[in-house]
């Protein structure tokens, strides 16, 4: 595959581009193929343990820069088989702390259902558990179904989802520097374990919460957990552009990606940040063959197990309304604005008007990786698509959505990765211990510090 948009090219808004691509692994266990879970080699399971240890311990020996679960609030018989039944993430992260030494911890946390303060200590806490490697997926929670789970009243609506997490962010990252670095001084002479000195009361009161603090967890290792954000509306990549580390989106064409690169980071210099400490990570489902034809037929197999009911109902959740009741071999019909998947809605809606598809081609694409890109071929072929939106300017990196596990992600580490390190695209082996040197994300500065420092 050439580079043909490379030429011209504004990587960064005029900073200097990375020179290699971040990878995370998206690690949905049932696959991220509705059907996967039916292949002759596919482990499916949420809750196998042992197999979810094996695929953490092959994105390490990949040198992957994170190992991501997501996670729900709600599940029932028509879910992805990779929802239906999962173990809570930040449990399963502490536990995979123990038998890994690298790789960066990511996991999905609710700002609509759930407390700033909560949230604060459970992510610092990982990140002292693991030596400096938790990352946090902060989400909205679209599905406005969730509200039934918890005792909130009703789901709120899009827009003030992002403003109830501007602000539970901003409390966050306080709550994180309630403790200067080097405040537990343990000095048994003086009797003084912490400096009361370097102690700090956030003392927050807002629209929607009110926290004192200090956090009981002293500050994190990386200064900060890294901060992931998914959200690609307009509210969605203004909050990516002030508060995020990396964004993970779903593009399916290179002029796509790379408007969307140029919109999120352009938008960073109004928050007085550089664009090159947010990494842009589009979700990427490669079906990988030895040669183009069994790939070929790998997809071919997979569709083919695709149940068309449960494909529809996959695609009415990301469309925000239920289109079962349209025929299947028309066009996608004219829907109102979702106040669910918003940015999802309206790349599904663009791609079907784009490509002329049907009800029925449209949710066969969506069945296969809900509305991310699939790229199937052989590994040369996989690695070729990954570095033209890398080079173009398009991708700081990918997150992976194998379509099944164990096999195509273990064929992704040993067929495609040393693609990528011989072309110099992804490092040899890793130079830092934490998702925030494998990034290269400067630590940041206690706001408290910071704050009596510019007095």
């Amino acid at each position: 595959m050439t580079n043909d948009h490379v030429a011209g090219t504004d990587r960064s808004s005029g900073n200097v581009p990375p020179s290699q691509m971040s990878l995370g692994l998206f690690a949905q266990m049932a696959g991220h193929h509705v059907a996967g879970w039916r292949h002759p080699d596919a482990q499916a399971g949420g809750e196998n343990f042992e197999l979810i240890r094996h695929v953490a311990r092959t994105a390490e020996r990949g040198t992957f820069d994170l190992f991501f679960l997501a996670d729900g609030l709600t599940t029932g018989a028509d879910a992805h088989p990779s929802t239906v039944a999962r173990l809570e993430p930040l449990v399963l992260l502490s536990a995979l702390a123990m038998v890994t030494t690298h790789i960066g911890l990511a996991a999905t946390a609710s700002t609509t259902y759930g407390e700033p303060f909560h949230t604060a200590r459970v992510f610092a806490s990982l990140d002292h558990i693991s030596g400096g490697r938790a990352a946090w997926n902060a989400v909205t929670t679209s599905y406005a179904r969730s509200a039934a789970n918890f005792t909130r009243g009703e789901h709120p609506a899009h827009d003030e989802r992002y403003a109830i997490a501007e602000e539970y962010l901003d409390i966050v990252r306080g709550l994180w520097d309630s403790f200067e670095d080097g405040a537990v001084v343990k000095d048994k002479a003086a009797n003084v374990y912490v400096d009361p000195a370097r102690l700090h009361t956030l003392n927050h009161t807002g629209r929607y919460f009110s926290v004192k603090g200090p956090l009981n967890v002293s500050r994190p290792p990386q200064g900060h957990p890294v901060i992931i954000q998914a959200g690609s509306s307009e509210p969605g990549q203004d909050l990516a552009a002030r508060t995020a580390d990396v964004v993970f989106t779903a593009q399916q064409t290179f002029e796509e990606g790379r408007e969307f690169y140029r919109s999120v980071k352009g938008r960073m210099a109004r928050y007085g940040r550089d664009p090159s400490s947010l990494h842009i990570m589009p979700g990427v489902c490669p079906v990988i063959g030895r040669t183009e034809e069994e790939a070929r037929a790998l997809y071919a197999q997979l569709q083919g197990w695709i149940d068309p009911a449960a494909a529809l109902a996959l695609l009415s959740d990301r469309l925000g309304h239920d289109v079962s009741g349209y025929p299947l071999d028309e066009p996608l019909p004219d829907l109102p604005q979702s106040d669910q998947l918003r940015s999802r809605a309206k790349l599904l809606t663009d791609l079907a008007r784009r490509e002329g598809l049907t009800l029925r081609d449209l949710y066969y694409l969506v069945a296969g990786a809900r509305g991310h890109r699939i790229v199937w071929g052989t590994p040369e072929q996989v690695a070729d698509a990954l570095e033209e939106w890398f080079t173009g300017g398009a991708a700081d990196g990918f997150n992976i959505m194998p379509p099944f596990f164990p096999g195509q992600f273990d064929d992704f580490v040993d067929l495609v990765v040393p693609i990528l390190r011989r072309r110099g695209l992804f490092r040899q082996h890793y130079e830092g211990t934490t998702p925030r040197e494998h990034l290269g994300l400067a630590r940041p500065e206690n706001r408290f510090v910071k704050a009596t420092a510019s007095t």
